[in-house]
Protein backbone atom coordinates (compact mmCIF):
# COMPACT_ATOMS: atom_id res chain seq x y z
CA UNK A 1 0.00 0.00 0.00
CA UNK A 2 1.42 3.53 -0.89
CA UNK A 3 2.87 5.34 2.04
CA UNK A 4 0.74 7.99 2.02
CA UNK A 5 -2.53 5.86 1.73
CA UNK A 6 -1.41 3.82 5.19
CA UNK A 7 -0.79 7.28 6.50
CA UNK A 8 -4.27 8.19 6.52
CA UNK A 9 -5.09 4.74 7.66
CA UNK A 10 -3.04 5.51 10.76
CA UNK A 11 -4.17 8.75 11.19
CA UNK A 12 -5.93 8.42 14.41
CA UNK A 13 -5.92 6.04 17.31
CA UNK A 14 -9.68 5.31 16.72
CA UNK A 15 -9.04 4.32 13.34
CA UNK A 16 -6.08 2.09 13.96
CA UNK A 17 -8.25 -1.71 14.15
CA UNK A 18 -9.23 -1.27 10.40
CA UNK A 19 -6.56 -3.84 8.90
CA UNK A 20 -3.67 -1.60 7.02
CA UNK A 21 -2.86 -4.96 4.65
CA UNK A 22 -5.47 -5.24 2.60
CA UNK A 23 -5.76 -4.06 -1.17
CA UNK A 24 -5.80 -0.14 -1.57
CA UNK A 25 -9.06 -0.56 -3.93
CA UNK A 26 -10.85 -1.71 -0.66
CA UNK A 27 -13.57 1.38 0.35
CA UNK A 28 -13.02 3.37 -2.55
CA UNK A 29 -15.09 2.18 -5.16
CA UNK A 30 -17.54 2.56 -2.57
CA UNK A 31 -16.48 6.40 -2.00
CA UNK A 32 -14.22 6.06 0.24
CA UNK A 33 -11.52 8.91 -0.21
CA UNK A 34 -7.68 9.76 0.81
CA UNK A 35 -6.12 12.62 0.71
CA UNK A 36 -4.42 15.92 2.56
CA UNK A 37 -7.17 17.91 2.37
CA UNK A 38 -10.62 17.79 3.69
CA UNK A 39 -14.24 19.55 3.29
CA UNK A 40 -13.89 20.85 7.18
CA UNK A 41 -11.33 23.23 6.34
CA UNK A 42 -14.13 25.33 5.15
CA UNK A 43 -17.30 23.94 6.15
CA UNK A 44 -19.36 21.48 8.86
CA UNK A 45 -20.72 18.17 7.81
CA UNK A 46 -23.86 20.91 6.75
CA UNK A 47 -26.53 18.58 8.62
CA UNK A 48 -29.58 20.89 7.81
CA UNK A 49 -28.25 21.59 3.89
CA UNK A 50 -28.20 17.64 3.26
CA UNK A 51 -31.71 17.67 4.80
CA UNK A 52 -33.08 20.34 2.73
CA UNK A 53 -31.25 18.84 -0.81
CA UNK A 54 -32.48 15.31 0.28
CA UNK A 55 -36.16 16.33 0.69
CA UNK A 56 -36.23 18.83 -2.35
CA UNK A 57 -34.71 16.16 -4.47
CA UNK A 58 -37.06 13.01 -3.91
CA UNK A 59 -35.71 10.18 -5.84
CA UNK A 60 -33.17 11.81 -7.38
CA UNK A 61 -30.42 9.39 -8.87
CA UNK A 62 -27.18 11.28 -10.33
CA UNK A 63 -25.46 14.69 -9.73
CA UNK A 64 -27.37 16.37 -12.43
CA UNK A 65 -30.61 16.07 -10.42
CA UNK A 66 -29.07 17.51 -7.33
CA UNK A 67 -27.06 20.55 -9.33
CA UNK A 68 -30.61 21.10 -10.43
CA UNK A 69 -32.34 21.29 -7.43
CA UNK A 70 -29.27 23.80 -5.63
CA UNK A 71 -28.99 25.87 -8.40
CA UNK A 72 -32.23 26.47 -10.13
CA UNK A 73 -34.70 25.50 -7.94
CA UNK A 74 -32.53 26.83 -4.75
CA UNK A 75 -33.56 24.50 -2.70
CA UNK A 76 -30.46 25.91 0.04
CA UNK A 77 -32.17 29.24 0.23
CA UNK A 78 -28.82 30.75 -0.76
CA UNK A 79 -28.29 34.74 -2.07
CA UNK A 80 -26.67 34.40 -4.74
CA UNK A 81 -25.48 31.47 -7.54
CA UNK A 82 -22.36 31.65 -6.22
CA UNK A 83 -22.95 30.60 -2.79
CA UNK A 84 -25.30 27.94 -4.18
CA UNK A 85 -22.45 26.89 -6.54
CA UNK A 86 -19.84 26.80 -3.44
CA UNK A 87 -22.57 24.55 -0.89
CA UNK A 88 -22.79 22.03 -4.24
CA UNK A 89 -19.38 21.50 -4.84
CA UNK A 90 -19.02 20.82 -0.45
CA UNK A 91 -21.71 18.77 -0.34
CA UNK A 92 -20.32 16.78 -2.95
CA UNK A 93 -17.35 16.21 -1.84
CA UNK A 94 -19.06 14.91 2.17
CA UNK A 95 -21.49 12.94 0.32
CA UNK A 96 -20.90 12.10 -3.30
CA UNK A 97 -24.29 12.93 -4.63
CA UNK A 98 -24.74 10.01 -6.76
CA UNK A 99 -26.66 7.21 -6.85
CA UNK A 100 -23.41 5.57 -8.61
CA UNK A 101 -21.46 5.80 -4.98
CA UNK A 102 -23.17 2.91 -3.63
CA UNK A 103 -22.12 4.88 0.09
CA UNK A 104 -24.55 7.62 -1.15
CA UNK A 105 -27.03 5.38 -2.54
CA UNK A 106 -27.34 3.47 0.63
CA UNK A 107 -27.62 6.59 2.99
CA UNK A 108 -30.17 7.89 0.01
CA UNK A 109 -31.89 4.70 0.95
CA UNK A 110 -32.20 4.74 4.55
CA UNK A 111 -32.52 8.39 5.01
CA UNK A 112 -36.64 8.73 4.96
CA UNK A 113 -36.66 5.79 7.45
CA UNK A 114 -36.88 8.29 10.65
CA UNK A 115 -34.94 11.33 10.66
CA UNK A 116 -33.81 10.38 14.35
CA UNK A 117 -31.65 8.51 12.50
CA UNK A 118 -30.07 11.18 10.11
CA UNK A 119 -27.51 12.86 12.16
CA UNK A 120 -25.41 9.88 12.56
CA UNK A 121 -26.04 8.26 8.55
CA UNK A 122 -24.57 11.95 7.76
CA UNK A 123 -21.63 11.63 10.01
CA UNK A 124 -20.66 8.07 8.83
CA UNK A 125 -20.95 8.78 5.36
CA UNK A 126 -18.96 12.17 6.19
CA UNK A 127 -16.26 10.43 7.81
CA UNK A 128 -15.89 8.19 4.80
CA UNK A 129 -15.14 11.20 2.66
CA UNK A 130 -12.81 13.35 5.05
CA UNK A 131 -9.70 13.16 6.24
CA UNK A 132 -9.65 15.99 8.24
CA UNK A 133 -12.98 14.44 10.17
CA UNK A 134 -10.95 11.52 10.87
CA UNK A 135 -8.56 12.98 12.49
CA UNK A 136 -10.40 15.14 14.81
CA UNK A 137 -12.58 11.38 15.83
CA UNK A 138 -10.38 10.24 18.94
CA UNK A 139 -10.45 13.90 20.42
CA UNK A 140 -14.26 13.70 21.26
CA UNK A 141 -14.76 9.76 21.14
CA UNK A 142 -12.73 9.13 23.52
CA UNK A 143 -13.56 12.63 25.88
CA UNK A 144 -15.86 10.63 28.69
CA UNK A 145 -19.45 11.17 28.25
CA UNK A 146 -20.33 14.06 30.63
CA UNK A 147 -16.76 16.07 30.55
CA UNK A 148 -15.79 18.84 28.97
CA UNK A 149 -14.39 18.52 25.57
CA UNK A 150 -10.80 19.85 25.43
CA UNK A 151 -10.49 21.66 21.65
CA UNK A 152 -6.73 21.64 22.29
CA UNK A 153 -6.78 17.65 22.00
CA UNK A 154 -8.41 18.07 18.80
CA UNK A 155 -6.09 21.04 17.65
CA UNK A 156 -2.81 18.76 18.79
CA UNK A 157 -3.99 15.52 16.86
CA UNK A 158 -5.20 18.03 13.65
CA UNK A 159 -1.22 19.67 14.16
CA UNK A 160 0.80 15.96 14.66
CA UNK A 161 -1.03 14.27 11.11
CA UNK A 162 -1.21 16.64 8.61
CA UNK A 163 2.75 17.65 9.56
CA UNK A 164 2.19 21.41 10.06
CA UNK A 165 0.45 22.28 6.37
CA UNK A 166 -1.97 24.51 8.13
CA UNK A 167 -1.36 27.78 9.59
CA UNK A 168 -3.00 28.44 12.70
CA UNK A 169 -6.02 30.12 11.66
CA UNK A 170 -6.48 27.60 9.57
CA UNK A 171 -6.21 24.81 11.78
CA UNK A 172 -8.30 26.93 14.26
CA UNK A 173 -11.21 27.13 11.34
CA UNK A 174 -10.93 23.06 10.73
CA UNK A 175 -10.97 23.01 14.78
CA UNK A 176 -14.53 24.68 15.08
CA UNK A 177 -16.38 23.31 12.19
CA UNK A 178 -14.92 19.74 12.81
CA UNK A 179 -16.54 20.51 16.56
CA UNK A 180 -19.71 22.18 15.33
CA UNK A 181 -20.29 18.33 13.15
CA UNK A 182 -19.59 17.05 16.24
CA UNK A 183 -22.54 18.60 17.92
CA UNK A 184 -24.55 18.43 15.01
CA UNK A 185 -24.16 14.25 15.29
CA UNK A 186 -25.31 14.35 18.86
CA UNK A 187 -21.78 13.56 20.54
CA UNK A 188 -21.22 17.33 22.16
CA UNK A 189 -23.29 19.37 23.41
CA UNK A 190 -22.72 23.59 23.99
CA UNK A 191 -21.84 26.36 22.78
CA UNK A 192 -18.33 28.28 23.78
CA UNK A 193 -18.39 25.64 26.19
CA UNK A 194 -19.14 21.67 24.78
CA UNK A 195 -19.31 18.51 26.79
CA UNK A 196 -19.45 15.00 25.52
CA UNK A 197 -22.69 13.12 25.25
CA UNK A 198 -23.74 10.27 24.59
CA UNK A 199 -25.43 9.09 21.11
CA UNK A 200 -28.28 6.68 20.41
CA UNK A 201 -27.80 4.36 17.83
CA UNK A 202 -30.30 2.54 15.81
CA UNK A 203 -30.28 -0.64 13.46
CA UNK A 204 -30.74 1.61 10.68
CA UNK A 205 -27.44 3.42 11.49
CA UNK A 206 -26.08 0.17 12.82
CA UNK A 207 -26.69 -1.61 9.55
CA UNK A 208 -24.93 1.33 7.56
CA UNK A 209 -21.49 1.32 9.95
CA UNK A 210 -21.12 -2.26 9.67
CA UNK A 211 -21.27 -2.31 6.00
CA UNK A 212 -18.66 0.73 5.86
CA UNK A 213 -16.39 -1.48 7.91
CA UNK A 214 -17.10 -4.34 5.85
CA UNK A 215 -16.42 -2.67 2.51
CA UNK A 216 -12.86 -1.87 4.32
CA UNK A 217 -12.21 -4.93 4.84
CA UNK A 218 -13.07 -6.07 8.41
CA UNK A 219 -14.66 -9.67 8.79
CA UNK A 220 -16.31 -11.38 11.47
CA UNK A 221 -16.14 -10.32 15.29
CA UNK A 222 -13.87 -7.81 13.71
CA UNK A 223 -17.06 -5.95 11.93
CA UNK A 224 -17.97 -5.36 15.99
CA UNK A 225 -15.13 -4.28 17.59
CA UNK A 226 -14.23 -1.63 14.77
CA UNK A 227 -13.91 1.79 15.20
CA UNK A 228 -17.37 2.14 13.29
CA UNK A 229 -18.69 0.96 16.81
CA UNK A 230 -17.07 3.13 18.42
CA UNK A 231 -18.24 6.43 16.70
CA UNK A 232 -21.94 5.22 17.91
CA UNK A 233 -20.49 4.85 21.09
CA UNK A 234 -21.49 1.23 21.11
CA UNK A 235 -19.43 -2.04 22.56
CA UNK A 236 -19.03 -4.80 20.91
CA UNK A 237 -22.07 -6.70 22.85
CA UNK A 238 -24.42 -3.96 21.88
CA UNK A 239 -22.94 -2.97 18.77
CA UNK A 240 -24.12 -6.89 17.51
CA UNK A 241 -27.58 -6.56 19.31
CA UNK A 242 -28.21 -4.14 17.16
CA UNK A 243 -27.18 -5.84 14.90
CA UNK A 244 -29.50 -8.81 15.28
CA UNK A 245 -32.05 -5.91 14.84
CA UNK A 246 -31.49 -4.62 11.77
CA UNK A 247 -31.23 -8.45 10.23
CA UNK A 248 -35.16 -9.29 11.65
CA UNK A 249 -35.55 -5.78 9.88
CA UNK A 250 -34.00 -7.20 6.64
CA UNK A 251 -30.92 -4.92 5.96
CA UNK A 252 -28.69 -7.60 7.11
CA UNK A 253 -27.83 -11.68 7.13
CA UNK A 254 -25.51 -12.80 9.91
CA UNK A 255 -25.02 -15.98 10.12
CA UNK A 256 -22.81 -17.67 13.22
CA UNK A 257 -21.25 -21.16 13.77
CA UNK A 258 -19.30 -21.74 16.96
CA UNK A 259 -16.82 -18.41 17.24
CA UNK A 260 -17.23 -17.67 12.90
CA UNK A 261 -19.63 -15.04 12.28
CA UNK A 262 -20.52 -14.06 8.64
CA UNK A 263 -22.15 -10.77 7.98
CA UNK A 264 -23.84 -10.03 4.56
CA UNK A 265 -25.63 -7.21 2.86
CA UNK A 266 -27.98 -8.41 -0.10
CA UNK A 267 -30.39 -5.43 0.56
CA UNK A 268 -27.85 -3.01 0.17
CA UNK A 269 -25.79 -4.70 -2.88
CA UNK A 270 -28.84 -5.85 -4.87
CA UNK A 271 -27.11 -7.80 -7.02
CA UNK A 272 -23.70 -6.30 -7.46
CA UNK A 273 -21.10 -8.86 -7.95
CA UNK A 274 -19.30 -8.43 -4.12
CA UNK A 275 -17.51 -12.11 -3.67
CA UNK A 276 -14.38 -10.92 -3.31
CA UNK A 277 -15.48 -9.13 -0.28
CA UNK A 278 -17.74 -11.31 1.10
CA UNK A 279 -15.52 -14.22 1.64
CA UNK A 280 -15.92 -16.73 4.70
CA UNK A 281 -13.15 -15.84 7.62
Amino acid sequence: MPAKILSYYKTVNIFNSIALSRPNSFGVEDGFRFGEKGTHSSRTMMLEELRLLLSAALGAMDKSEYARAVLEDNCLGKRTLSTRKLSLQRLSELYGLDSKILYFKILRDLWNISDANQPLLALLLSLTRDPLLRVSATSVLETPIGKEFARQSMTDALTEETEGRFNESTLDKIVRNASSTWTQSGHLEGRARKFRTKVHATPVVCAFALFIADSLGLRGQGLFDSPWGKVLDLDSADFRELADDAKRMGFLNIKSIGTIIDVSFPQFLEGKNRGFIHGTY
